[in-house]
């Protein structure tokens, strides 16, 4: 079979200025202007509107009579292929939700169309036509993917995009490929206008299941869409998005600042600040950090130094034009001791629902918090864009104005074995382990033997890779310290590895060996610590908590440490439960008082896992206590710190029906205080227990006690005998701050009331990194009623939408058991686009998507003419000339201007090639009437 490509020749330039004379002297009379192509408003691929080929019976589309990847060029034959619209999915063979996703079109699931194995790959064609002259007039191309488990995008033959596709090879067609992530993954993926023709253009997918006995599979391509070239120079007005602060070592004069630019042309970035009570601004220079996950847009960080301790700064980033809003943030004071921080387990799961609830619970609780710890799992897919739009969302207040300490997780490795999508957003200290920092360990790289060379790649491979994922910094008093507890010889083994035999060869135990060496460089890094607390933070947990899990080489070589140093917290993630207990070595005679480390496993997002059961629990049986433990519930704990205690408070943020707990929503969930002395005396008491008095020599009134009556932070009244727990106790019915409503402190004027209609959301926050969540049909008219699907996490949940531009309340409603409501488009609604906007009860932004809004066709006419598409008598449709003039001949409709003689003749010259100053503008990809024989891909 044989495709042609018709030739575009693009003579973008500058007439010469001879030719511009004499063309200016013959222009007797006005010429009108020739209009350029419109790149299409609407999407060329839909969900709705694209029929796709597809195969999906395990056979191999070329089945070795072409190149591998021959049939995703233009061209390919695909006669015999089934043909459908989407979504396609299947669940155990049937036509049934995948997660919350139910397939239009069943997809066969297995190899012999009843049981496993299962069809390994599937393949999908579809095509769409471009006009002469339009593929030119395209700047970028943006498309959407909803996937399980792998997939590989193709335009007219090449790969423009992958998702967890690590394993997929140049080998096959048919092959597994990606992970078992769960419920189908939402991404976003760009094309390189380059590779867009006009007439049409073949976009080819390859969809993978991840293993033989697959329960499932799906994709959904919601929409391909296309934007215009913009003027050259002028930097798009898009601001920076996730912006965030992360610290450094010396956070009392310096910031780190990392953001993701606004649009893919912004080349530079910086950050601009100064005093918020005010002065001179400053603006320094930014680096770019890196592309990631397909994404076009750069990210960028800088470090400003020279700042002034204990000082509120106002900040923006990003360049010229496309800057974010002015944030503030405060440099530590180094002499000050009273703060608050927060910390979150995995989000993970329900990154735009829960996720964004938890954090909003989290601000309203900890109003003096710095910053936050965060255990790993931020996300399900390192390599989903989306996912991290929705972390980032959910933090943008919080990230912004306080620090960010983050530790990676397992998922964050998902798609990303080398965690460029981590070290593109975030900007960390570089004091990770090196041969200088873990002490003894270093000497196994020295000297010239096999062993040595090899563990000296390891401990370079182990330097570069440590960066900006395990490090540390100290805050008033406290040393946050970060580890990487994940293990995974893939990504821990240099790309280069010297040969090496025998049992000492560190290759046989580079999992172990990695713990090893973070274990050496943290016991220096406690040795050293002149803080008088020190908090440590990772994914895997040394204690796990949820059945099936244990994680003996971690509690090995890490737990020692952690108790020769008498830590303060460890606090990890993980395990989608929670947790909290201790070493019986450090019970004391007393109940109610340890005299050790604490450990904690949290999780904060929506994903859950059962308890382990009590013959296997990993705590009891390695000689530890929990103290607590419950599944199916998600919380946030605060911490708050003081000169001599710690006081940790767990919140319970959302819990689901089975929870082992019968606490409501906003309690504490979990409670104890660590209390210290200068001289290093500690105790932790559970909540009601009192800490020993210890005479202190320096101060005999107030030796320990940060609460005593004589105590400057607490002259009045310590306990508070309104509210002994905490004066600004939100669960407390006599709470000065909420007389009315003890749940709530900002209440009686409640924004969670559903009766009443919260502020409508600011139109310039709605982006395309927050657009979805919802899901709305393309168009619709006037008084129309139409379907808005908010997903089957939100079913029969209280919601409040709205059309835009201008807001306009389409009422309350509440959505069905499929998460679905009804609204209807106003009747004076514009023809145009609008947005559907939907708020959360509490106000937030649930989700909005773009509708188009068309009007009732009621007129006639032939709209005749020469361009493609069809118009109404006046002429108002899409036909192949704009305006009102209408032409039955072919030519050129004319406006009342006679194009002379010397004109035509001009214009001749112009195209056989008498000018000779021609520049071109943008770019080169047509070729001669070029025949492509589907044989030359061989």
């Amino acid at each position: 079979m044989t495709t042609k490509n018709t030739v575009r020749w693009h003579r973008r330039g500058v007439v010469s200025t001879a030719l511009l004379a004499v063309l200016g002297g013959v222009l007797a009379a006005p010429m009108p202007a020739l209009a350029a192509p419109d790149v299409p408003t609407e999407p060329v691929v839909t969900t709705a509107s694209t029929s796709w080929k597809y195969l999906d019976d395990g056979t191999d589309p070329v089945n070795g009579s072409g190149a591998l990847r021959a049939w995703t060029a233009p061209g390919f034959d695909d006669s015999t292929w089934k043909s459908a619209t989407g979504s396609f999915g299947a669940k155990s063979g049937k036509l049934a939700a995948v997660g919350p996703h139910l397939p239009a079109t069943l997809l066969n699931h297995y190899l012999n169309g009843t049981a496993a194995p299962t069809v390994p790959t599937y393949f999908f064609r579809t095509s769409f036509d471009l006009q002469p002259g339009v593929a030119d007039a395209v700047g970028s191309v943006l498309g959407d993917v909803v996937y399980d488990d792998a997939l590989v995008v193709w335009v007219n033959g090449t790969k423009v995009a992958g998702f967890v596709d690590d394993r997929v090879t140049e080998t096959s067609n048919q092959e597994y490929a990606g992970n078992s992530g769960g419920d189908p993954v939402a991404s976003s993926f760009t094309v390189d206008p380059e590779l867009l023709v006009d007439g049409t253009n073949t976009v080819a997918i390859a969809l993978y299941q991840d293993r033989a006995t697959s329960s499932d599979i799906y994709l959904d391509v919601p929409s391909i869409r296309l934007l215009p070239v913009q003027d050259p120079g002028t930097p798009v007005v898009a601001p920076p998005t996730r912006v965030i602060l992360t610290p450094t070592t010396t956070p009392e004069t310096s910031q780190s600042f990392s953001w993701l630019a606004g649009d893919a042309g912004h080349a530079s970035g910086q950050v601009q600040l100064r005093p918020a009570s005010g002065g001179d601004t400053r603006t320094v220079d930014a680096y770019q950090a890196g592309l990631v996950n397909n994404n076009p847009k750069p990210h960028y960080s800088a470090t400003v130094t020279g700042l002034a301790p204990a000082t509120a700064y106002s900040y923006r980033v990003g360049l010229e034009g496309s800057r974010s809003e002015w944030k503030t943030f405060t440099t530590a004071d180094p002499a000050a001791t009273d703060f608050q921080f927060v910390y979150y387990g995995d989000a993970q799961i329900g990154l735009d629902s829960t996720w964004p609830e938890v954090v909003r619970q989290a601000e309203a609780t900890a109003t003096r918090s710095v910053g936050s710890v965060h255990a790993g799992d931020l996300i399900d897919t390192g390599s989903n864009e989306t996912q991290w739009n929705n972390w980032f969302a959910g933090m943008t207040n919080s990230a912004a104005s306080t620090n960010v300490m983050a530790a990676p997780g397992n998922h964050e490795y998902s798609g990303d074995k080398k965690l460029a999508a981590w070290k593109a957003n975030f900007e960390y200290p570089h004091n990770n382990p090196s041969t200088a920092t873990i002490g003894a360990m270093a000497e196994l790289a020295v000297g010239d033997t096999d062993v040595a060379r090899q563990y000296a790649a390891y401990f370079a491979h182990w330097e570069e890779f440590a960066a900006e994922t395990v490090y540390y910094t100290d805050y008033q008093g406290v040393r946050f310290i970060t580890l990487n507890a994940t293990r995974d010889s893939a990504f821990l083994t240099p790309g280069t590895l010297p040969s090496c035999t025998g049992v000492e060869c560190p290759s046989g135990k580079v999992s172990r060996l990695w713990t090893e060496f973070q274990g050496a460089w943290l016991d220096q890094v406690l040795t050293e610590s002149p803080s008088k607390w020190n908090v440590v933070t990772f994914h895997q947990p040394v204690f796990s908590t949820s059945a099936g899990r244990d994680e003996p080489v971690l509690r090995e070589l890490w737990v020692p440490i952690f108790q020769k140093h008498d830590i303060d917290l460890v606090l990890m993630g993980h395990d989608h439960t929670y947790a909290r207990g201790y070493l019986n070595t450090d019970r004391t005679e007393t109940a109610g008082i340890t005299d050790g480390p604490v450990y904690a496993v949290s999780n904060s997002g929506a994903k859950h896992y059962d308890l382990e059961t009590e013959a296997k629990n990993v705590w009891t049986n390695n000689n530890a206590t929990q103290v607590l433990r419950g599944e199916g519930v998600t919380t946030y704990q605060v911490v708050d710190v003081s000169q001599g205690q710690l006081v940790y408070r767990s919140y319970l943020a959302e819990k689901t029906a089975n929870s082992t707990t019968a606490l409501p929503i906003g309690a504490v969930y979990d409670e104890f205080t660590i209390t210290k002395t200068d001289a290093g005396q500690k105790w932790v008491t559970e909540a009601g227990i009192t800490p020993p008095v210890v005479v202190d020599p320096v101060d005999p009134v107030d030796p320990v006690d940060p609460v005593d009556p004589v105590d400057p932070v607490d002259p009045v009244d310590p306990v508070d005998p309104v509210d002994p727990v905490d004066p600004v106790d939100p669960v407390d019915p006599v709470d000065p701050v909420d007389p009315v409503d003890p749940v709530d402190p900002v209440d009686p004027v409640d924004p969670v009331d559903p009766g009443t209609l919260p502020a409508p959301i600011d139109a310039a926050t709605l982006t395309e990194q927050n657009r979805g969540g919802i899901t709305v049909p393309a168009t619709a008219t006037p008084g129309q009623a139409i379907a808005v699907e908010l997903g089957a996490g939100n079913a029969n949940a209280p919601v409040w939408p709205w059309i835009y531009s201008t807001p306009t309340s389409l009422g309350k409603a509440t959505a069905n058991a499929s998460g679905q409501i009804s609204v209807v488009v106003p009747a004076d609604a514009a023809a145009g686009t609008h947005r559907i906007v939907v708020q959360a009860a509490d106000g937030s932004l649930l989700g909005w998507a773009p509708v188009q809004v068309v009007p009732v066709t009621t007129g006639g006419g032939d709209g005749t003419g020469d361009g493609n598409g069809s118009g109404n008598g006046a002429g108002s449709g899409s036909g192949g000339t704009t305006g009102s003039a209408t032409s039955n001949t072919g030519q050129l409709a004319s406006t009342g201007a006679e194009i002379s003689t010397a004109l035509i003749a001009a214009l001749a010259l112009l195209l056989v090639g008498g000018v000779t100053a021609v520049v071109a503008a943008r770019r080169r990809r047509a070729a001669l009437d070029t025949t492509i024989e589907l044989d030359a891909l061989n």
